[in-house]
């Protein structure tokens, strides 16, 4: 059961901070376990200590949509390892489930295209979930569309989608 937030304060969006991995985690975790109907398999991983090894890195950047000192949505982007050298990748997007449908997510996506057209990015890709089908309408309604250069692999777990990070939009 996803549980209502009053939401008072305004939201902000910032840089993530290394003391809020623990925090980051419980929220990457409530939201992922909305799509998998058996709920959330066992992964084994120290989801906070992944998080402030993201948060971290000198190759990327964690963004936190914060509402009341508290984050709420979290976004996670690097850029992947070899050319094409402009192009991003969107590895986490969370919104904490009981703030769904406020804003969250479209505050976040926004924020993540402004630095990535500040940093010269020309294009995004991520992968989905095919069961995901809220997270693919969110995506599509945003413009990102398939990605050519990655068609699903048949009975694949996953999309891979693509967006055009266009100049000053």
């Amino acid at each position: 059961m996803i549980e209502a937030h009053r939401h008072t304060g305004p939201l902000v969006i910032r840089t993530a901070l290394p003391a809020e991995a623990e925090v980051v985690a419980g929220l990457h975790v409530r939201a992922r376990s909305t799509y998998y109907p058996d709920g959330l398999p066992e992964d084994g991983f120290d989801w906070a200590a992944r998080w402030g090894e993201a948060i971290g890195r000198s190759d990327g950047q964690v963004l936190c949509a914060v509402r009341d000192g508290r984050p709420v949505g979290v976004a996670s982007f690097r850029t992947p390892p070899g050319p094409p050298a402009k192009t991003v990748e969107l590895l986490q997007f969370h919104v904490d489930p009981g703030h769904w449908r406020t804003g969250v997510g479209s505050a976040l996506h926004t924020a993540c295209v402004e630095q990535w057209r500040a940093d010269g990015r020309r294009s995004a890709v991520l992968e989905v979930r095919v069961d995901n089908a809220r997270a693919q309408a969110f995506y599509a309604r945003r413009g990102w569309v398939p990605d050519p250069e990655n068609p699903p692999a048949e009975g694949g777990h996953h999309l891979y989608l693509r967006y055009a990070v266009r100049s000053g939009e």
